[in-house]
């Protein structure tokens, strides 16, 4: 599959001089912050330095001082609190700050995690009920309920008032809660909107705190969480979420809750906790007790402090994500093969696959895997509780969201964003559907939206590439969607030497600019597929990532290839 490479807009010379000679910074890198909206030396300090002060105050958020209000008045009074949070990573680490650290001060508190297979997503009649027959009068949603609007009239019916902390787009109806935090409203002047779920629930325990005058450097305790939470939701790594997942690596790295330390010795990690660690070693982990069994697991986990039981609960949850892989895995098998039979009909646009006894755990996973191999918005779909239901996943630029909602004639429920959702629908609509969503993507994708795109952050050469410059550049971690770590692009590349293939898909080598450059060890993953055209000696341009190398004791600064076009 050909990628795109999408050089970024020229800065003005004269600003890049400036900002370097500001903050005595490469020029390189003075441009690469100027793309990222960092254009002087305050900024600059706050984005390299990012501190906790400069978090906002959580009063800003509409209905912050009602939530405070409602609790208080619950407090006081002894009525049952109940903490309801989504079964994924974002929900679970919600459920686990904010009971975790209410419970410290108030002992009439439960939590409430939904079945991701009885009940499905968000706010259910099935834990009203429960919150009901249990004498809960207070329930607060976390990373959930801005949609639930008949589920809040229904509780409102049953004398529970509801506290919504969400960060999902709002409907066209807002829930008739008691109080509703969330930053997307178009009438709550917050000044960030991009917070995960569990973000959410880190500015209701920061207002908290400072209401009934709590030491807020107790919220240390769960910034962990936060961080884990940034970077499983996949939101912009800006702003509040940067500084909430800087100091939330940071307690990764260096005193992690016990849970995820434990989570984090069975997912082998050994190098420096990073964004990229969490989505790959800790994330999957937390998700796989949802997908595969019963998410209070993972909550459990998280707010054990007894070794022995978390020991036992993290090797359950680690045992369902090696049976969750194993789904993965043969699912998609079959998912790639239905595509291949369909493609014989021509030039689709979109996939829509259906399979009845597919596991519902990990059709998002598998939506994404396809995308990898056939780069197209992409839906799958399986039968759960007598209903299609399905994951949907984009690729870039194209809102699948909006697509899915061109289809809402055929659906009985659907949510999401841009680039993912999720939907459900009669099996009988399955064939309308796949052909009206067919239709709508075709008549909206562009051929540009159809190539998969590699951002360039500059163009460098390989004698600027050293130790001060690597070291400035991993300052600007972490990194992660809006925030990436940079990608460069150099050309007029050979080997110096005939590369290596690694493990039948790996390619290992080292390359040269000019004569007189020493050569830069480079890995390719995945790019077993260039050897023979690499090998000849033929001049190439090269995308790729820098990054150090630590072996035996021996730091050096490798190249990662993303991707290679020849010259």
């Amino acid at each position: 599959m050909t990628n795109r490479w999408i050089f970024k807009d020229e800065i003005d010379e004269n600003a890049i001089a400036q900002l370097s000679q500001e903050i005595n910074i490469n020029p390189i890198i003075a441009k690469i912050l100027i793309q990222r909206n960092i254009t002087n030396f305050d900024q600059a300090r706050n984005y390299f330095r990012p501190s906790l002060d400069q978090l906002h105050d959580p009063f800003l958020m509409k209905d912050m001082e009602k939530a405070m209000g409602r609790i208080q008045t619950a407090m006081d009074a002894k009525e049952k609190i109940l903490i309801y949070g989504d079964y994924d990573v974002d929900g679970t680490t919600s459920v686990a700050l904010v009971y975790g650290f209410l419970r410290n001060f108030y002992s009439n508190i439960d939590f409430y995690i939904p079945d991701r297979y009885k009940e499905g997503y968000g706010i259910s009649q099935a834990g009203i009920d429960w919150a009901a027959e249990n004498n809960f009068s207070l329930l607060i949603s976390l990373d959930c309920g801005i949609k639930a609007v008949e589920m809040t009239d229904y509780a409102n019916t049953l004398n529970i008032d509801l506290i919504i902390c969400d960060h999902h787009l709002p409907g066209k109806t807002l829930p008739n809660a008691y109080a509703i935090l969330d930053a997307k409203m178009t009438d709550c002047p917050y000044p960030y909107n991009e917070l995960s779920g569990c973000g959410v629930g880190f500015k209701l325990i920061q207002a908290f705190c400072e209401k009934f005058g709590y030491d807020p450097d107790l919220l240390n305790d769960y910034i962990d969480l936060v961080a884990v939470s940034i970077a499983a939701d996949i939101v912009p790594i800006t702003g509040e979420n940067r500084i909430l997942a800087y100091y939330g690596l940071k307690k990764l790295n260096e005193n992690p809750s016990l849970g995820l330390e434990a989570l984090i010795k069975l997912g082998g990690i050994r190098n420096q906790i990073n964004i990229s660690s969490i989505v790959f070693g800790i994330g999957p982990r937390i998700n796989a007790s949802g997908r595969m069994d019963h998410a209070k697991t993972a909550v459990e986990l998280l707010l054990a402090d007894n070794y022995k039981t978390i020991e036992s609960l993290a090797e359950s949850l680690d045992v369902k994500n090696l049976k969750r892989r194993d789904f993965d895995s043969s699912i998609t098998s079959e998912a790639i093969e239905m595509i291949k039979n369909q493609e014989e009909n021509g030039d689709l646009k979109s996939t829509v696959l259906y399979k009845d006894d597919w596991h519902k755990g990990v059709i998002g996973i598998v939506a994404s895997r396809c995308i990898e191999k056939y780069y197209r918005p992409t839906i799958i779909l399986t039968e759960s509780n007598g209903k299609a239901t399905g994951s949907a996943r984009s690729v870039s630029g194209f809102d699948i969201y909006k697509a899915i909602s061109e289809c809402s004639d055929l659906l009985e429920q659907y949510g999401g964003h841009m680039y993912a959702a999720g939907l459900t629908m009669d099996i009988d609509n399955i064939t309308a559907f796949r052909e009206k969503f067919e239709r709508i993507v075709s008549e909206k994708i562009s051929e540009e939206q159809r190539i998969p795109l590699i951002d360039i952050d500059s163009e460098i050469n390989l004698k600027d590439i050293n130790f001060k410059f690597y070291n400035v550049m991993e300052q600007m971690a972490p990194f992660g969607p809006g925030n990436m770590q940079p990608v460069f692009v150099t050309h007029q590349l050979h080997v110096t030497e005939r590369p290596r293939i690694l493990k039948n898909q790996h390619l290992k080598f080292s390359v040269k600019q000019n004569d007189e450059d020493e050569g830069m060890e480079t890995i390719g993953f995945g790019q077993a597929k260039y050897y023979d055209l690499i090998a000849s000696g033929m001049r190439f341009s090269m995308a790729y990532y820098i990054e150090e190398n630590n072996y035996m004791g021996n730091k050096t600064l490798q190249l990662r290839v993303k991707d290679i076009k020849f010259d």
